[in-house]
């Protein structure tokens, strides 16, 4: 069984920028020793990515904090993190959630037993919706969390979506 590590949206916008918090800049090096337990091949990430429209869209009428631009500083993962990530092993997604992604393993399972561990931000926006996407693609597949190298956009929230994806039946790794 191939073992796959997604790290989702460990980008500088959320860790120390326009939306990052403590929280998310405490789990960074947790981050790195996780990546490096999994083979370069193994390692998937995402990137939020959004464009200069960003405040007329209803994610940005909504979270009226512009992020993630792209080409900007704050859209480029984490520099000591994109250097353990294959550029070709990143999916942009404009979204909370990646179909591109999920229909990417959803085939690769077809052709070789996957198990799947997410790690990054946000633990309640686009790790579970993410989580959520990869097992309604392949409900037989394992799909797992790493609570300590995840972080929400509070605690209160980091703890609500673990519960709801543990009922979902979405695994947490770790200690």
């Amino acid at each position: 069984m191939r073992k796959i590590l997604i790290v989702i949206d460990m980008q500088n916008d959320f860790i120390d920028g326009s939306l990052g918090t403590k929280e998310a800049m405490s789990i960074v090096p947790a981050v790195l020793k996780k990546i490096c337990s999994y083979a370069p091949e193994d390692i998937f990430a995402t990137r939020d990515t959004h464009r200069e429209n960003y405040p007329q869209t209803q994610e940005g009428r909504n979270l009226p904090v512009e992020h993630c631009i792209k080409g900007s500083t704050g859209w480029q993962i984490r520099t000591e993190i994109a250097e353990r990530i294959w550029d070709d092993h990143v999916f942009d997604k404009e979204t909370f959630g990646s179909v591109k992604m999920a229909e990417y393993f959803r085939n690769l399972n077809a052709q070789e037993e996957l198990e799947v561990e997410l790690i990054g931000l946000c633990t309640d926006i686009c790790v579970a919706s993410n989580a959520l996407l990869l097992k309604a693609y392949m409900p037989e597949v394992k799909i797992s969390v790493d609570p300590a190298c995840c972080a929400g956009v509070t605690p209160e929230q980091h703890k609500a979506a673990l519960e709801t994806m543990q009922s979902c039946q979405i695994h947490l790794t770790g200690a």
